[in-house]
């Protein structure tokens, strides 16, 4: 249930914090008091937009905080941990702040949130039913959700959902399939004639690389081999060559005998020396030999080159490995054609599954659907006969409908109110009293079934009075057995059946006038009740009418 509500900083509101307490809230107060400003931050909490305009006072942010008593509330629970939302068994802390300058932030006990998760967890918390909500009646989606929340279809429209979705993405591979088979086959000649050109190549991984230096070294093969001249003849060839020059330093050392420290091994370290230089002039010696002046060579490589960057440019490619990525690309894609008569047929079949599946489900959903409208039918028409329409008939028209997201059904809710009408839709027969007492039957009807704590009523029975405003009041009351009922009113009858009764109303200080409220103790709402009944002068004839609407 709505434990409290804090707003601050808000339109009208400074400061209010109120205590909500379980069973039937009424809000009571003159018009223009502010009960609707309550209700605009309220609806923040469940991810209403933010507009910087009832941010009162510039120098400071607007909050409005929601604190709800969730014991036991499993659903919820696994909600917020499959959300990564930080949980607390017994309370749940819905936070909206609104800064100046616009930005808006969400919390949930206290932590940052994005306003969708916000948005989340608040519709299972919480209903606020306006009157411009009366209107979802005639809506084919509110309509199907009454049905099938009373029908239990739950786990079979989840279970319906994931198929339904696999139906979908199963004609997307197959659409797909078909248009790349398509476009394929118009394009296969030249795919082909493009494939041979880059496998008369024969190209490598790394080829272009190791031409180009190849090319490099025999354009500069005389420097080249002048360079590994100089380097053979300075270790071994030349009179003062290096290894000759090892030599007399063995030589001298030799000489040293007993001068030279034994640990030191220098003789022995000057021949590793001269081993070691004597490998190096022996490898780049027989490098020198192999480079032999061949032009045919060069001429080969410049030529593979030259068929290379041909088709590079040919392609708008970079280098040869990327050819060799657009050859594998095209054999792919030719191979793809060559099956493709055998994928196509994969794919229709993997449709025709998933189709299978989702029908199955989908038909499972309109029995329960079919069933429960008959059912539906008769109550609402029982539950709604003692709010002045004791004509009303009722029937819920279900028609076959193309496979879509909700199931295989189109639905509508058809009324008629008086003994010589014909059934019609609700939305086009039914005036604004008539919704709003049809709406809260289907509320009252459901409210068993739905895992809500709380939920608000503002104004539901705007245009009605008399017998039929204390029947609403009562069937309110009836839904508080189950879930928490708040209920914004200006009708005594409706007010005197609340367990617990607020004022609202304005209070003026030197600067401005801010919206308040209080919880009224029993002698207040005697005069509460007198002065909705009597107007603005309560007298002891008023005051004794509120106290037997109290009593009854």
């Amino acid at each position: 249930m709505l434990e409290s509500l804090h707003i601050s900083n808000y339109a009208l509101i400074d400061r209010i914090d109120i205590l909500f307490h379980e069973g039937f809230n009424v809000i009571t107060g003159e018009t223009g008091a502010g009960k609707s400003i309550i209700l605009g931050a309220l609806s923040l909490i469940l991810g209403g937009r933010a507009d910087t305009r009832v941010v009162a006072d510039p120098s400071c942010k607007s909050v409005i905080e929601a604190v709800f008593r969730i014991e036991g509330y499993d659903a919820l629970k696994e909600y917020c941990l499959e959300a990564d939302i930080e949980w607390d068994d017994d309370r749940c802390i819905l936070r909206r702040e609104i800064a100046p300058a616009g930005r808006s932030r969400a919390f949930v006990n206290d932590s940052p949130v994005p306003l969708t998760k916000l948005q989340a967890v608040a519709m299972r918390l919480i209903d606020i039913h306006s009157q411009h909500q009366n209107q979802l009646l005639s809506t084919p989606e509110f309509q199907l959700m009454v049905i099938d929340t009373l029908a239990g279809n739950g786990q079979r429209l989840r279970e319906y959902s994931l198929r339904y979705n696999s139906l979908r993405e199963a004609i997307r591979r197959l659409k797909a399939m078909k248009l790349r088979v398509e476009k394929s086959r118009e394009d296969e000649e030249f795919t082909r004639y493009q494939l041979e050109q880059l496998e008369s190549l024969a190209l490598t991984p790394g080829e272009q690389e190791e031409l180009e230096k190849e090319r490099e070294v025999l354009t500069n093969l005389t420097a080249i081999k002048e360079s590994l001249d100089r380097a053979v003849m300075s270790l071994m060839r030349d009179d003062d060559n290096a290894i000759d020059l090892i030599d007399t330093a063995i030589d001298a050392c030799d000489d040293l005998d007993g001068v030279l420290n034994t640990a030191d091994d220098i003789p022995s370290r000057l021949e590793s020396a001269k081993i070691e230089i004597s490998d190096i002039a022996s490898t780049l010696e027989d490098m020198n030999e192999r480079l032999a002046a061949d032009p045919g060579r060069l001429e080969a490589v410049e030529d593979r080159l030259n068929s290379i960057y041909s088709l590079c440019h040919k392609h708008h490619l970079d280098n040869a490995d990327e050819l060799i990525e657009l050859r594998d690309t095209l054999r792919g894609k030719l191979a793809e054609l060559d099956n493709s008569d055998d994928c196509v047929a994969d794919l229709e079949r993997e449709a025709r599954r998933a189709k299978a599946l989702a029908k199955e489900t989908a038909l499972e959903i309109s029995a329960a659907r079919k069933e429960e409208a008959v059912r539906f039918a008769d109550h609402l028409r029982e539950t709604a006969m003692p709010l002045g329409m004791k004509n009303l008939r009722v029937e819920v028209e279900i028609m076959p409908a193309d496979m879509n997201s909700t199931g295989i059904d189109s639905l509508r809710f058809m009324v008629a109110f008086n003994k010589n009408q014909p059934l019609m839709p609700v939305g086009d027969t039914a005036s604004g009293g008539e919704i709003s007492r049809l709406m809260l039957s289907i509320k009252t009807i459901i409210a068993s079934r739905m895992s809500l704590p709380s939920i608000i009523f503002d104004e539901i029975d705007t245009g009605v009075s008399g017998d039929v405003a204390n029947r609403m009041a009562l069937m309110m009351r009836e839904i508080s057995k189950s879930i928490q009922v708040t209920t914004i009113t200006h009708l005594p009858q409706v007010a005197a059946k609340g367990d617990t009764q607020y004022r609202v109303y304005k209070e003026d200080d030197e600067n401005s006038t801010h919206t308040r409220i209080i919880q009224l103790t029993d002698d207040q709402r005697i005069d509460a009740i007198a002065s909705m009944l009597g107007g603005s002068e309560v007298d002891d004839a008023a005051r004794q009418a509120a106290i037997s609407l109290l009593n009854s």
